[in-house]
Parts: C-alpha cells; structure tokens; sequence
C-alpha cells in the first residue's frame, strides 16, 4: 500500500516529520517516548542502564538529500513493529532527527543558506537565515538527549552528495573522537561498506562534528552516494549501511568487514574569501579526483591555492557557498 502520490506511506510519514505512529509504537511496548521539538523522535529505555549506548540518526540536513530518509523510514518501521513483540529488539536509546524539514517539503536544500553550517557559536552572516532557529533546535535536542548518556554516544548523520564521487561511498570524521571509540566507528563504517574516511582536524559548523565535540559522541557524516527525488532512489544501493544501522540499532553482532576504509586526513581547506573565488576546474570533477603538487586549486583576488604535497585529492568542491564559508576540503591518504 502507498500513499496518494506514490510514496510509501512510511517514507512519507518521515518526509514530512510525522512520528505518531512509530511514537504510539515504540511507546505501547514500554519505552520512554518524547517529540522534543518538531522532526525529532527520542524513544528511551524505562529501566536505565549505563551499557546501554546512545545514538543520534539524523537525515534531510539538505533537503534534497532524500535517499537516507527512505533509508531510515523502512528501518524504523520494521523496528517500531518489531518492539511491539519483542521489546528488546531496540538495544539503545535513540534520537532521530530530520533536519531541514522545511527543505524537504520544498524539494530544496535548504530555503536561506546551509544548515550544516550552523551548528557553530558564532555564525555571522547566517544568524538570520531561518535555518538558524531549526540547529538552535538540533542543538538543545541534542546535548539534552546526550545529558545523561552513558559512553556508548554516536550520531550518524546520513548524507547524499552533489557531486559523483571515486568512492561512492564516504565519510567524514571528527579527529578529536576519543580513540577507542573512533575504532569502533571505523569498524562499523567498514561494516557499512563505506568505501573512505576523511579524519577532520577542525569543524566547518556541522551537525555531526558538532555532537562530537560538545556531546562527547562518535560522530561522522556519512555520505552515501547521490541526490536523488524522493521516492525514486534505488535502494538496493544502500543495502550495506541499512544492514548495519539495523544491527546497530538492535544490537546485533557485527558483520564481516568486506575491506577496510580507505582513511585520508585533511591537508588544507579552501576557504571563500570574496565574490571573486574561482574554482580553477568545472563542475563535472569528481570527488577525490586527484592534483599533482603545484597544481592550482582556486583563486580568491590575490589568493591562489596550489597543492602543496606530492598529490592531493580534491572533495566538496563548492563555489557557490557564502562568502567566509569552506568551499573545498583537499586530502592525502595516510592508510
């Protein structure tokens, strides 16, 4: 059965932030349910347990990024059905998050600027943005959920992105996660099968970085293939990172690691200075498409990035973003 103009009606209900039915769900089989603001699902257990972990979802950060959505609407679904039986079946304590559920009802990805760039103190030209109230949201919801979580923290936040990319798959995670736990989150991305990891050394404002530092979680941006139409993706695509968010998420033992990640650190970050920045390839160049030493990269007015190491591969190229914003990360592989 599908909703009215063909979604179904999981996908649908999750698009627009509609929690009622997977909230009376969760909360008929003996959890502690809250909606603590708009788009936000928190389901807890009623007998605490400091083993038990703590995870943040969260999708629609980009409206237009719609194939995590469907993802996470079959997933809990399934699960919200599953509890009803076997309560167990939900191992954690969960907070899932739309983003920009402004956005997705547009159909854009975002409505006045980026809201993965936000999720920072001081936010200048973008404190004006509506997008500004929603991570004002985020950010209580989230630090409130984390507040009494025992060690187990993580926050996935699942992405498509713009660009093709040489990995399709890939994500992006913070380097001040404490080690042990930035292990087990490189493993389970390895689970996932996602196919790099770029390790951050500093924040660009968003979601999950920020949970990283604030909230003390294995947190990482997760960037799982394109842009697509809502209701059009082909999910079979994601059907490695849907198989182990579900274990995640109910505790199952980890799946064999098809190859480990390929991990990159961050060499330089191409920062836009004025209206005069220019990328010095096109549109059409993929992610981790690779420049030899000396090549140029941008130009900015009197600024010109080169790279300055033997190669470095190229990622989130953007010359559209707002002025003072990152328009480009450039990376080295180190494993």
């Amino acid at each position: 059965m599908t909703a009215a103009h063909g979604l179904p009606p999981a996908v649908q209900a999750l698009a627009q932030a509609d929690f009622r039915l997977v909230a009376q769900l969760f909360a008929d089989a003996g959890f502690a349910v809250a909606l603590p603001a708009p788009g936000m699902l928190q389901v807890k257990s009623n007998q605490p347990d400091a083993a038990r972990a703590s995870v943040v979802l969260s999708v629609g950060v980009h409206g237009d990024e719609t194939g995590p959505i469907e993802v996470l609407a079959h997933l809990l679904d399934a699960l919200s059905r599953d509890v009803s039986r076997q309560p167990q079946s939900l191992a954690v304590d969960l907070l899932v998050c739309v983003g920009n559920v402004d956005a997705i009802r547009a159909g854009k990805r975002f409505i006045d600027a980026d809201l993965n760039r936000m999720f920072r103190p001081v936010r200048g030209s973008l404190a004006q943005a509506a997008e500004s109230a929603r991570a004002d949201e985020m950010i209580a919801a989230t630090r409130a959920f984390f507040s009494d979580a025992g060690p187990g923290r993580w926050h996935l936040d699942l992405h498509t992105a713009i660009r093709p990319s040489v990995y399709p798959t890939f994500a992006i995670v913070p380097d001040l996660v404490e080690e042990g736990a930035r292990a087990a989150l490189i493993d389970w991305l390895g689970q996932a099968a996602i196919g790099a990891i770029i390790m951050n050394p500093q924040s660009a404002g968003t979601y999950s970085y920020y949970s990283a530092e604030h909230c003390g979680a294995a947190a990482s941006t997760v960037e799982l293939g394109r842009v697509g139409v809502l209701g059009q993706n082909n999910l079979s695509l994601f059907d490695d990172v849907s198989q182990a968010l579900d274990g995640l998420l109910r505790g199952l033992p980890a799946r064999p690691v098809k190859a480990a990640p390929h991990v990159f650190k961050v060499a330089q970050e191409i920062i836009k200075h004025s209206d005069a920045f220019r990328m010095a390839f096109d549109r059409s160049t993929h992610n981790f498409t690779s420049l030899p030493q000396h090549a140029m990269i941008a130009s900015d007015g009197d600024t010109v990035y080169t790279v300055q190491h033997a190669q470095e591969l190229v990622v989130f190229p953007n010359p559209d973003v707002r002025v003072g914003l990152r328009a480009g990360l450039m990376v080295v592989r180190v494993a």
